[in-house]
């Protein structure tokens, strides 16, 4: 009988008892695919496990390690009751230990479709985190799960409506230290007008009648929060229609786009106007225990953008760190 050993790391195997040998090179191997080969219990527990094998890097704790863009439809509850299917974009993260050399990542998947039939909820973000975590022996855990969410918009004067699309991404983290934490992030965007160029033109206007018009352009805030309670998308982006009053249009006839610039003329802001307005309104929700507010404008004037960011300023909450590639060809 010829006895197999290991592969010697060559693409050798060598098998042999008794002086003899035979060298079984990977050309020997037989290139087919059995569709009805069964991988029994008993095979499976011959398989190479390496995430369990020793850590021979070096020895740090990584406080993220998982997967990133793992694509599932998921149903969300809006807020007038109605189920909505939402093409999500799963970020699934764990906390590793030095000692460990990996963490098996299609339980992080494998997770998500147990609740693939549960509503998108902080409730159901909190079971699939507490899940996973237990199924990897960690002790952190972070869910991410961003989505194009639709609200039908009416226009300003003409009774159309349309859908606006806001990206969103849910997020629930927990910590051994901080527990259970909900956070919601929504990019608003807005048409912004230079107060300074507004002054301008109209001077040009009165003084010297000569037409002028100034300048306005398209902004995004994205607004992070974190909450107490049940947030309803619908009621975020409220705050932010309320705090700007100029989101950008959907459906658009004359008398809407009139309408639209003189709503421009009666909310003219800066971006320091902006960041300011959005903390006015966010602070004002009992519901929001802690926000962050990231705006840009891109202006129409300038060859670069004005940017703003603003916190709530809770100790241990939001950092107001201005980050360059975010706002890299348009935020």
């Amino acid at each position: 009988m010829l006895k197999t050993t290991h592969a010697n790391g060559n693409g050798h195997v060598k098998n042999g008892t008794n002086g003899t040998a035979k060298v079984q090179t990977v050309s020997d191997l037989k290139r087919v695919y059995n569709a009805e080969f069964q991988a029994t219990p008993q095979y499976v527990s011959t398989l190479p496990d390496m995430q369990n094998t020793p850590n021979t890097a070096a020895h740090v704790a990584i406080q993220h390690v998982g997967i990133h863009n793992f694509r599932i439809p998921m149903t969300i509850r809006t807020s007038n009751g109605d189920a909505l299917t939402v093409h999500a974009s799963v970020t699934g993260t764990v906390s590793l230990e030095a000692h460990k050399k990996g963490i098996n990542m299609s339980r992080i998947m494998r997770s998500f479709y147990e609740y693939e039939d549960a509503e998108l909820s902080p409730e159901t973000l909190h079971q699939i985190t507490e899940r996973y975590l237990d199924s990897l022996e960690t002790a952190s855990a972070r869910i991410a799960i961003a989505f194009d969410y639709p609200i039908r918009q009416p226009s300003l004067r003409s009774g159309l409506s349309g859908y606006q699309y806001y990206p969103v991404v849910l997020e629930t983290r927990l910590t051994p230290d901080r527990g259970v934490r909900h956070f919601m992030h929504l990019d608003f965007t807005y048409s912004s007008t230079c107060p300074c160029s507004y002054e301008l033109s109209v001077h040009a206007n009165l003084q010297r009648g000569v037409a002028a018009v100034p300048h306005s352009q398209r902004s995004v805030a994205q607004v992070a929060i974190e909450f107490n309670d049940e947030m309803p998308i619908e009621d975020l982006a409220q705050l932010c229609r309320d705090a700007m009053q100029t989101e950008t249009q959907v459906m658009v006839k004359r008398q809407d786009e009139q309408a639209f610039a003189e709503l421009n003329a009666a909310n003219l802001k800066f971006v320091e106007d902006a960041v300011r307005l959005f903390y006015k309104t966010l602070d004002a929700d009992a519901r929001i225990k802690d926000f962050r507010v990231y705006a840009s404008h891109q202006e129409s004037l300038h060859s670069h953008d004005a940017i703003s960011v603003i916190t709530k300023g809770v100790p241990g909450g939001f950092e107001a760190v201005v980050d360059p590639f975010r706002y890299g060809g348009g935020i």
